[in-house]
């Protein structure tokens, strides 16, 4: 063998690995108001919102008729009525979007095992492993929104880039576009592949990158960054000293269109919750502790359809100004218990003072866990009288409600002039349907 020479050069091989634009961001065009319009063909073409109806009520969706006149999600329905007198509102139907949703996913899953669902009417998935037996991603996407339509008589948008943050703000150069004659027709598939990352980021605005509020964007403008191009130009220790270490390095990895998360499908929830915003501000503690009881009661109903459980109790409070409090407490034990929950919420409200006028009240558990809950004796329990366990009673009630419907039974406190006042997911999401002289 012959030895190496002294003080040769040897070349070492770098191997570069070029990001592929693997993943998809499918968002549904316009979803609460176009699957209302498969219900309701006769709409078409008028300019319909979707939301709460009532003065406190808030916009989930508009169709594009009704986007000209500048109606978007998350505005209030009474603005959304001043902008378009004629706008035709809907009170929406969580559960019928539910199981749209579903149908929906589950074509996405045909094409790749890896699906991220983040909302009700948008995923990321990623298509890496399907590019052998299905094609480019591209065609996988027009595959998806053909699959869509067919199905489901649903338009939907897709963003094909190297990473998420990409394929997202792609899917946005892909949306229709709103004017008076109804949607004029956009890209339906946008691709931005690795080599075309910059020309694609550079001219968009700062406020297109995720974290960039109104706050951010007055730094940056002291920056004289408007545009990424401009963002990309900053010293990231510049951003640093002007955002935050975290923010800064943040916004400086988006300028370059870096972002590291992966698509994880089947993502365990962190919380479940429930909030409502009523249509006159409620003062009364007993009617308060009701409406704590209704919410408690269905937040641990969804906890044990899950088989889950929670250690953290939240209560959340919004008075009539708009002032919003909350408040959590964590449990000895994790619970599923609808009436634990409710006794817990009950007792942090007792330290609130609801004089003001409560205009939204809100339940929620996190630090969830998944298994079966038991309760264990501690010494502190020798001596003295222990709360009930109601797990049993609240297992007979799960099985009636499964077998006769969510109304069929529930705690006794809920009983109004038409029945129990059974909370479900999804209702009141936007906001009361009715004004407060509504009859």
């Amino acid at each position: 063998m012959t030895a190496p020479l002294v003080g040769a050069v040897t070349e070492s091989v770098h191997t570069v690995v070029v990001a592929r634009a693997d993943i998809l961001h499918v968002d549904m065009d316009a979803f609460y108001v176009s699957v209302e319009l498969v219900r309701r063909p006769e709409l078409r073409g008028r300019p319909v919102v979707v939301g709460g109806a009532g003065q406190r009520g808030v916009v989930a969706a508009a169709s594009y008729e009704a986007r000209v006149y500048g109606i978007h999600s998350a505005m209030s329905s009474a603005q959304a009525r001043r902008l378009c007198p004629d706008a035709i509102f809907l009170l929406g139907d969580h559960a019928h979007y539910g199981e749209v949703s579903a149908r929906v996913m589950a074509i996405f899953g045909r094409y790749t095992p890896l699906v991220e669902p983040i909302s009700l009417d948008e995923a990321f998935l990623d298509v890496s492993g399907a590019r052998r037996l299905l094609g480019e991603p591209a065609a996988i996407a027009a595959r998806i929104r053909a699959d869509v339509l067919d199905e489901e008589a649903l338009t939907c948008s897709v963003g094909v880039a190297p990473n998420k943050f990409l394929a997202k703000l792609a899917t946005e150069q892909a949306k229709p576009r709103p004017s008076a004659a109804g949607p004029l027709p956009g890209l339906g598939v946008k691709v931005v592949e690795a080599d075309e990352i910059q020309t694609f980021l550079d001219p968009l605005p700062i406020r297109a990158l995720w974290g960039v509020g109104a706050a951010t964007a007055t730094r940056l403008d002291r920056l004289g960054v408007a545009t990424v191009a401009d963002l990309r130009r900053v010293p990231v220790d510049s951003l640093v000293r002007s955002l935050g270490k975290a923010h800064g390095r943040h916004l400086h990895e988006l300028a370059h269109g870096r972002d590291p998360r992966v698509v994880q499908p089947n993502l365990d929830p962190k919380s479940v919750s429930h909030e409502e915003t009523f249509a006159a501000d409620l003062f009364e503690v007993r009617r308060i502790e009701a409406e704590l009881l209704r919410m408690a009661d269905a937040v641990g109903s969804r906890l044990r359809s899950a088989g889950r459980s929670g250690r953290t109790v939240h209560l959340k409070v919004r008075f009539g100004d708009f002032t919003t409090i909350t408040r959590s407490v964590t449990l000895d034990a994790p619970t599923d218990s609808g009436t634990v929950i409710a006794r817990t919420a009950k007792a942090l409200m007792a330290a609130v003072d609801p004089s003001p006028g409560v205009r939204l009240l809100g339940v929620g558990v996190s630090g969830l866990a998944t298994g079966a809950v038991s309760r264990q004796l501690s010494f502190d329990d020798l001596g003295r009288e222990t709360p009930p366990d109601w797990r049993q009673t609240e297992a007979a009630m799960d099985t009636i409600r499964a077998r006769f419907g969510a109304s069929a039974i529930g705690p006794a406190s809920t009983l109004g002039d038409s029945g129990l006042r059974t909370k479900r997911r999804g209702e009141q999401q936007w906001g009361p349907s009715a004004s407060p002289d509504a009859s």
